[in-house]
């Protein structure tokens, strides 16, 4: 491998007034070639280390957050932007996830007994190795999270390479895998450049790769590990669909859709990106939202009366800006919002766009940033066809008074996750993942602690019954 020269560090820009905040050296080719031989050193001694002992660190991580949550929650909100009470929610929500492996994880890694005619069977969860997670910028500790609680519970070690914008995010996690008492080589944090992640896949001791990102990171993630024969988990982008159906309570769907388009100012790959509302209660839904976005209080992120943070960098807001700009040239219609806050920082007006019409950018893109595109149908039926009508499939929801009818609507959606009169949620027990374009596999849940292990199947037989 190349060496890498240190003369472009990874640095913190706080988004809220573009003001530079600490930088990192990005690590030399024999700085990772330790760090993946310690990984795989250390994945020797892990995947013999008792299942209880592996929880009980576990539980000292989330315990660790919790002490450490007022310091975690502001280096989120510097780093990236994000709302300070946002912020200490995704704190909570990530102690919370590595107690529920560290409670659950020996459960779930039990042998599992197969019936078979004659003798007997069972399959055997064991580890694979070292992993290799790719993690960006939006959720700093949680995207973290959600691949190491249940992963390391496995017994399998991992290498994190974060995005470059949250560096000392990504630097206090491994601290805290530390101070925890983890041992030298299980947890380690990569401070390298994403053109480095190839050689790293094609490396025989990193056995895995997860991600999560943009679609074109996953294609190019995907390739490489296939060249390889090598497993990968994919959770990419989002254009989620929020329909709103004619017997729906219009003032909670209006306040959800604010809420979970605003959240994390848009930057949410669940957030709901498509709004699709029966024609005969769109004008006085829209209404209601436009009276809500009036509302909201834009501001500094560390002020916990401000409603809507900046995005997380100038890059951001001009990319979210030129999406919008490329609408309105496509015909779409600008009914709120549509330009930057003149303030200093990374801000941007809260934007509803309308008239979107089929095979333009809008139509088929994600919008990360807090831009509604906005939709009339006629009725149920058309909107399930414009919610399925897109290349992504992450989550999506339902509002309507009648239960019954929202789960027949959600079944008929091509999306892995729905929520009936909610936004797409997070909780440790609920997996979390889509189909189509917008990946495979599953964090969270059960299903998460089975993506990278080997499901080894052991058959007992005697003379009498062997076949």
């Amino acid at each position: 491998m190349e060496t890498v020269a240190k003369t472009s560090p990874i640095k913190t820009v706080n988004p809220f007034n573009n003001e530079f905040v600490k930088a990192f050296d990005v690590m030399s080719d024999e700085q990772v070639e330790s760090k993946v031989a310690l990984a795989d050193a250390a994945f020797q001694t892990w995947k013999k280390t008792p299942k209880k002992e592996r929880a009980r660190l576990l539980h000292r991580v989330a315990q660790l957050m919790r002490f450490r949550k007022p310091q975690l929650e502001v280096l989120a909100t510097l780093e990236m932007g994000k709302l300070l009470t946002e912020s200490r929610a995704e704190v909570e929500l990530c102690a919370a996830i590595f107690d529920y492996y560290a409670d659950n994880g020996e459960k779930f890694l039990a042998d599992r007994p197969l019936q078979t005619p004659q003798g007997s069977a069972f399959l055997s969860y064991e580890p694979i190795g070292v992993l290799l997670s790719i993690q960006p910028w939006n959720f700093p500790f949680y995207q973290i999270t959600r691949s190491a609680a249940p992963h390391l519970m496995a017994g399998n070690t991992m290498l994190l390479k974060h995005a470059s914008n949250v560096p000392q995010c990504a630097q206090i996690m491994e601290d805290i895998f530390i101070e925890a008492g983890f041992p030298v080589g299980i947890y380690q944090n990569l401070f390298i450049p994403g053109s480095k992640i190839d050689v790293l896949i094609a490396d025989k001791r990193i056995k895995a790769v997860t991600l999560t990102g943009s679609e074109p990171a996953g294609s190019s993630i995907a390739a490489a590990a296939g060249k390889y024969i090598k497993k990968s988990a994919l959770e990419l982008g989002g254009s989620d669909a929020f329909i709103v159906l004619d017997d729906a309570d219009l003032e909670k769907a209006a306040e959800a859709a604010v809420r979970g388009r605003m959240w994390n100012a848009g930057q949410v790959c669940v957030s709901p990106k498509r709004v699709i509302v029966e024609e005969s209660i769109a004008d006085l839904f829209l209404e209601k939202v436009k009276v809500k976005f009036a509302a909201l209080k834009v501001g500094d992120p560390m002020d916990e009366q401000t409603d809507l943070a900046p995005l997380s960098s100038e890059k951001a807001v001009e990319d979210v800006m030129k999406q919008i700009q490329k609408a309105l040239e496509q015909g779409a219609t600008l009914i709120a919002g549509g330009h930057r806050i003149d303030c200093p920082g990374a801000f941007m007006e809260p934007t509803i766009l309308s008239n979107i019409q089929p095979g333009t950018a809008a139509y088929q893109d994600e919008i990360f940033g807090p831009v509604f595109m906005f939709y009339k149908v006629k009725d149920e039926q058309a909107a399930i066809d414009l919610a399925n009508d897109s290349d992504f499939g992450l989550g999506g929801s339902v509002f309507s008074s009648d239960d019954e009818r929202a789960v027949n609507v959600a079944r008929q959606i091509d999306t892995g996750m729905v929520y009936i009169n909610h936004v797409t949620g997070i909780a440790p027990e609920l997996p979390f993942g889509g189909t189509k374009n917008s990946g495979y596999g599953r964090e969270q849940s059960p299903a998460a602690i089975y993506e990278f292990v080997n499901a080894k199947l052991i058959r007992v037989t005697t003379p009498e019954n062997a076949y």
